[in-house]
């Protein structure tokens, strides 16, 4: 009797620590990682999964606001740990000292120390690792080394994000080294994040992977080594559903149990469902900083003409699109900043819908109406562009078929190739495959700066590894020094100034083609609680031990 009384007592310590009987939670998501290194290729659901395994050392929380995850205590200049210094060639640059949490462990066990912070330094900066943020590894010209934990950055931009290193994804120096020394070129296809993703020694985060079934499902447990609380569900499978409309069909049949809101359902087919399906689920929609557009191929002779990229954008009745696709819960974006944030501005050049306006740029730009009913230049060649997005987002399947036929009517025939996410964001957008046109979203934090994604040094190529994420191919000098002069900003009033400068050149310039901010619809059933969208590009996931089951 005594022995039954012990193991009544160990089942309800198992029970408190883990909830209510430990459960699984089977989420699902329309995308399917193209792979798990942290730092190679930027995607949706790549971020979602590591949000499990992973901590950054800095992050903007659900407040919006700058927080330490893995280091102890951000750096200022009121706490000491920053200290402006002067940097090589005269720059104004900075100092910062991060401390490492001293519980973290990687999952097999071995501490995370400084020797993986000074690794994933060198990863970075090496010029053809592939990493995706090579420039800011570039700006940290220096890393020093005080102990086991404490290292120091310095940084020979001064910015006034200067302590956010939200981007430095700290990778495990005693696994990775002897992949990326074996050959620094062709590390992004062999490291063990993709060759071993199981392996433990790759997690530090609530839980680890522990089978993946590629293009199908990940399951993750819980990481034995994880320093905080211990998170309700002792297993998360993560079940990738690239047809939006078999993801809800999974949803209804009990297969998944939620759908994240970043990589689900599209905003109409929420609506519907939670008109029909209300009871069961909870249906939550969070507007954020996720701007819906088309990436350009400025390589493209056609394209690289403005006035034919001004000619698209007027040939469009987005604000309709809004209205019926979207039941007007997507704003119709005139640059890539959201009106929520608080650098956004009004006065930019707004493209409202104008087919004569459109004509006439067309017209101007040597394109005229010819055999066919299609445009053509004075080679005779017509307009033709071809349009990519991701296969089975039902959502921009939709807008496709709209954007389709609004340019036919201006004389553009537009042909649709769609690709699995995977393949659209590991190999044809990241390296810079896409004739035309991309369809596809940006996730970003607040007051982001776009040296990434619009300075003429972070264009991918095979020379520098496919880093950088210019992949219109944006060449365009005073948005150089406004990216430049926006980062290296304190004043509060001066940078805004830069800002609004930087989005009315935007919007002349149009190296992307803006559609509409996206409100997420999360889905969730009534009895999982404590899950706080942050609208921005850190994922709900960071913050997942906060979850709770109801279920009785």
């Amino acid at each position: 009797m005594q022995s039954l009384f012990k193991i009544a007592a160990v089942l309800m310590a198992v029970c408190l620590a883990g909830g209510a009987w430990a459960r699984d939670l089977v989420i699902g998501i329309s995308q399917f990682p193209s792979n798990f290194h942290p730092s190679i290729d930027s995607m949706l659901a790549k971020s979602y999964v590591l949000g499990l395994t992973q901590r950054p050392f800095t992050v903007f929380d659900r407040r919006w606001e700058l927080v330490c995850m893995l280091c102890t205590e951000l750096p200022t200049f009121e706490n000491g740990k920053a200290v402006a210094e002067e940097a090589p060639g005269g720059k104004r640059g900075v100092a910062l000292t991060y401390t490492i949490r001293p519980d973290a462990r990687w999952g097999d066990g071995t501490p995370v120390t400084t020797r993986d912070v000074l690794f994933t330094w060198e990863v970075g900066r090496h010029p053809k690792s592939g990493v995706g943020n090579a420039e800011m590894y570039r700006r940290m010209w220096k890393l020093d080394i005080v102990d086991e934990r404490t290292f120091v950055i310095h940084d020979e931009k001064l910015g006034f994000n200067y302590n956010a290193i939200n981007d430095f994804r700290v990778l495990p120096e005693h696994l990775e080294r002897k992949v990326f020394a074996a050959d620094p070129e062709t590390y992004r296809n062999r490291t063990l994040f993709d060759t071993d993703p199981t392996n433990p020694g790759l997690a530090f985060g609530p839980y680890r992977i522990a089978r993946v079934v590629p293009g199908s499902q990940i399951v993750l447990e819980r990481n034995p080594t994880w320093w905080g609380a211990v998170p309700v569900f002792e297993r998360i499978v993560i079940k990738a559903i690239e047809n939006t409309t078999a993801l809800e069909a999974n949803l209804l049949s009990g297969e998944i149990d939620m759908i994240e809101g970043s990589a689900g359902l599209s905003l109409d087919q929420a609506l519907a469902f939670e008109r029909r399906h209300g009871d069961r689920f909870r249906v939550f929609y969070k507007p954020g900083l996720v701007y819906e557009h088309l990436d350009v191929m400025l390589d493209n002779p056609a394209l690289a003409d403005r006035r034919v990229r001004q000619a698209l954008l007027y040939g469009l009745d987005r604000e309709a699109m809004s209205r019926k696709l979207f039941a007007g819960r997507q704003p119709v974006a005139d640059t890539f900043v959201h009106p929520l944030d608080w650098i956004h501005t009004d006065e930019v050049r707004r493209y409202v819908h104008d087919p004569a306006q459109a004509a006439a740029l067309l017209d101007a730009a040597g394109w005229k109406p010819g055999q066919g009913g299609l445009r053509r230049n004075a080679a005779g060649e017509p307009l033709r562009l071809e349009l990519m997005t991701t296969a089975g987002n039902r959502s921009r399947e939709l807008v496709e078929q709209v954007l389709q036929s609004q340019w036919r009517q201006l004389g553009i025939e537009v042909a649709i190739k769609n690709e699995p996410p995977r393949v659209f964001f590991g190999e044809t957008v990241s390296k810079r495959k896409f004739g035309s046109l991309a369809l596809f979203a940006w996730i970003s934090s607040p007051e982001n700066p776009p040296r990434s994604t619009l300075h003429s040094q972070e264009i991918p190529s095979e020379a520098n590894g496919w880093s950088g994420q210019n992949y219109a191919g944006f060449r365009n000098a005073r948005m150089d020094e406004l990216i430049d002069a926006i980062e290296g900003e304190l004043d509060r009033d001066k940078r805004k100034a830069l800002w609004h400068e930087l989005q009315r050149l935007y919007a002349e310039e149009l190296p992307a083609l803006p559609l509409f901010f996206q409100a997420e619809a999360h889905i969730w059933p009534r009895w999982l609680s404590g899950i706080e969208p942050t609208g921005h590009m850190a994922p709900v996931t960071s913050w997942v031990e906060n979850w709770r089951d109801a279920r009785p």
